[in-house]
């Protein structure tokens, strides 16, 4: 099972580095662009952006995990179990991708996305727990 999950963490570390250099090159990051931007009633859709991707990523998750058989074992739910996580990763990423390549002047929502999306990292604690009677 510690190989699996290292599998997981892998591509988790994937993502979160491959979003992180992507913010570092092409974010021209400086003191001036990591302050909260003036919001418009036109871009109100860019603040909107990293409140639906954590609502959504939540969701698809939550309803991935509880279509899990209860009865697998552990290591037999693990597969599901790594689908939902990489969906979940995927729309944050996508959405951090969005404000930074959409609207740079939002990056630092974008940055609060990354920061959530590093601590989703998966751990084996933190996998039983998402996965012990599919308690959402």
């Amino acid at each position: 099972m510690t190989e699996k999950i290292k599998t997981l963490q892998i591509i988790h570390l994937a993502i979160c580095a491959g979003t992180i250099l992507a913010y570092f090159f092409v974010g021209e990051i400086s003191l001036e662009k990591l302050k909260i931007p003036d919001v418009s009633t036109l871009s109100i859709i860019y603040t909107l952006i990293p409140i639906l991707a954590y609502i959504i990523s939540t969701f698809l998750f939550r309803s991935q995990i509880k279509q899990i058989d209860p009865k697998l074992k552990l290591e037999d739910k693990l597969p599901f179990y790594q689908a939902a996580s990489i969906m979940r990763w995927a729309i944050l990423e996508g959405a951090a991708f969005i404000l930074l390549f959409l609207k740079p002047d939002y990056i630092l929502f974008g940055f609060l996305i990354i920061v959530y999306l590093i601590f989703l990292r998966p751990t084996e604690e933190r996998i039983k727990n998402d996965l012990s009677d599919n308690n959402f």
